[in-house]
């Protein structure tokens, strides 16, 4: 689709999606464009980038934008750099998804309400409704939260379960304004291959080396090839500690070899051919205090 070929009254713009650690935000916009395209784990801040997840239908173009989950207990480097892809995002959006986890509204869900600019169209998002086994609590629950600002629409949904989701998305098409599209039809996000190849990389780690390995891991593609259909990758982890390493590798290189598996797997479908992969570990001491380092692995 160009902008000669949208018909009058089309309409497109960002929508900043927008919450505290873990209420689903990544899996809210991947069911929405109906990719995965952000990574997804019960590990807070496994979202590190402002992704983009684009969705298009014939009279609109949806341009989803997934930020880290705003950090308010610790400030290193790193959570600066997040929560200031956070703010920035926000000031660029057209529509902003406020999501909760339903039953939950508390001082870390009111810092980030308090960050949405005031003249920005918000949307209340209620995401995990489906948890919720008494019905006749959501409501008061949702009045609750939406007093706490004039929301554009509030919406209960359940983004692991599908639910509600093309109302939430017909919500969004009423407030965007009226714009040609920003990307081709067929673009799900404007991320690089070699971009979305780490972030699975660093997904399979944090869901499969346990909760005792720190957040602060990372991943490097140290080289990207691309020889017809098939993709050789070699990707390196960034670690702390010596007993970061062991905790990736696992006995005898078990871990290492199913973080290896899970990812390559993931990688040939989303890239629709052959994936070579070649994954290893490294220690980094201090990455994630290095505002150097941060902006050479990427972080903005």
């Amino acid at each position: 689709m160009t902008s000669t070929a949208a018909p009058a009254g089309f309409r497109c713009g960002y929508i900043a999606i927008v919450g505290r650690p873990n209420v689903g935000k990544s899996t809210l916009m991947n069911k929405l464009i109906g990719a995965k395209v952000s990574i997804t784990s019960r590990k807070a801040q496994t979202t590190r980038h402002r992704i983009t997840g684009i969705q298009t239908i014939d009279d609109a173009q949806f341009v989803y934008v997934d930020t880290p989950g705003f950090q308010t207990r610790h400030s290193n480097a790193l959570n600066k750099t997040l929560n200031k892809t956070v703010t920035n995002t926000l000031t660029a959006a057209d529509v902003v998804l406020f999501v909760v986890e339903a039953g939950t509204f508390g001082q870390a869900d009111e810092q980030v309400l308090n960050l949405i600019p005031k003249n920005v169209a918000c949307i209340l998002v209620i995401n995990k409704a489906d948890r919720m086994k008494d019905k006749a609590v959501l409501m008061p629950f949702a009045q609750k939260v939406a007093g706490q600002r004039d929301f554009a629409a509030v919406v209960p949904v359940s983004a692991k379960q599908n639910f509600q989701l093309d109302g939430l998305q017909e919500e969004i098409r009423k407030i965007l304004p009226e714009n040609p599209p920003i990307f081709a039809e067929d673009d799900i996000t404007d991320r690089s291959e070699k971009f979305l190849a780490a972030e699975i990389v660093r997904e399979k780690i944090f869901r499969l080396a346990g909760d005792e390995l720190p957040y602060t891991s990372t991943v490097v593609i140290e080289k990207f090839e691309q020889e017809g259909n098939l993709r050789r990758i070699f990707a390196a982890v960034l670690v702390e500690r010596d007993s970061h390493k062991a905790m990736v590798i696992g006995q005898k290189g078990a871990k290492l070899k199913e973080i290896s598996t899970q990812s390559r797997l993931d990688m040939e479908k989303l890239f629709g051919g052959p994936v070579y992969l070649e994954v290893w570990v490294k220690v980094k001491s201090g990455w994630a205090d290095n505002e150097a380092r941060l902006r050479a692995y990427g972080y903005e």
